[in-house]
């Protein structure tokens, strides 16, 4: 994956913030943590209203079950040349 457009915050998660550790974890394994997880681990009282709302919107009550809007942002994120 190419670098982030800002690498300080790539570079400099908060130790506190759970992402801090999950990312550790996927690079321990070998895999590429997604670039958002960097933002939630650097501004975690920051991004967890943006957590919030992402849980709400694909988990929360709708017409669509959780499975197909799982489905929808992956398309999305491949016409976009996006890792989903």
């Amino acid at each position: 994956m190419p670098p982030m457009y800002l690498p300080d915050i790539e570079n400099h998660p908060n130790p506190e913030s759970p992402y801090a550790g999950l990312i550790e974890q996927m690079r321990s394994l070998g895999l590429e943590a997604p670039q958002i997880f960097h933002l939630f681990a650097f501004k975690p009282g920051v991004t967890d209203f943006l957590s919030e709302f992402t849980q709400a919107v694909m988990r929360g009550p709708s017409p669509l079950s959780p499975g197909l809007r799982e489905l929808i942002a992956a398309f999305t994120s491949a016409e976009n040349h996006c890792p989903f």
